[in-house]
């Protein structure tokens, strides 16, 4: 039903998600870790969209409409304030944000990144209303080596530094797209229609991505994509110490 979405994304990355981590992730004692550590994956994409914005897009006033906007799952994520009641409806942004007059891409951004954080955040609502239901109790989620092994591959100086995080971003949103389909059919029924309902918003987040960072540069990418598409392949494929949901092989 999905292969069509999926063709360019299993196109886009250079590897599929090893059988080794599925084995390991379908295994109901792992259920916990792989929920909580989604949860955290919602909240921190929707961070890194919020800090483009603001860095890059958004106005004085819009600066600080976003840190109100992120607040309450912060609030929840890192000092245990609010439940899921408090957090309800909260995905939606109650005010404008208005675009900086210097940047020439930042209404482009806006655009994209308020519609992927109204997303992430209503899908980090969703997790966590699910970890409720099954009574599992939340625990600190430490952050793996994922995201950091990309980020370090980064080049520190513009506009090469937008258009590699925003290349980073294409490849976390389609990884997690290509993880959620290749779970889901060993989940619980709950879980395997909740897994591929997130396939087309995790799909238009990595084509969002990737459209913005060709804007962006104005010119060709794909060295740059090539380069993050070996590094992101390798830590998937390598094994890992600590699993996650963008972990690699698990060390038994």
């Amino acid at each position: 039903m999905y292969r069509q979405l999926l063709a360019p994304i299993h196109q886009f990355l250079q590897c599929e998600t090893p059988d080794a981590w599925i084995e390991y992730a379908k295994k109901p004692e792992n259920l916990g870790i792989i929920l909580q550590d989604h949860m955290m994956c919602e909240l921190k994409a929707a961070q890194s969209a919020m800090f483009l914005l603001r860095k890059y897009a958004a106005d004085t006033a819009g600066n600080q409409n976003l840190l109100q906007w992120m607040k309450p799952y912060e609030d929840f994520a890192y000092r245990k304030i609010g439940d899921l009641s408090s957090l309800k409806g909260k995905s939606q942004i109650t005010k404008k944000i208005e675009a900086r007059s210097d940047q020439p891409y930042a209404q482009d951004i806006i655009d994209k990144m308020v519609l992927l954080i109204k997303e992430e955040l209503h899908h980090f609502y969703q997790v966590l209303e699910i970890i409720e239901q099954r009574g599992i109790e939340l625990e600190n989620i430490t952050a793996g080596r994922y995201a950091k092994g990309l980020m370090r591959e980064v080049i520190n100086h513009e506009p090469h530094t937008l258009v590699d995080k925003l290349i980073i971003g294409a490849f976390i949103e389609a990884r997690s797209c290509e993880r959620f389909a290749k779970l889901a059919p060993y989940l619980d029924e709950q879980l395997e229609k909740f897994y591929i309902s997130l396939l087309r918003s995790e799909a238009r987040h990595y084509e969002d991505y990737l459209t913005l960072a060709e804007q962006i540069a104005g010119q060709d990418i794909s060295a740059r994509v090539a380069h993050f598409a070996q590094v992101e392949a390798e830590l998937i494929s390598t094994p890992d110490e600590e699993f996650k949901f963008h972990s690699g092989i698990p060390i038994s």
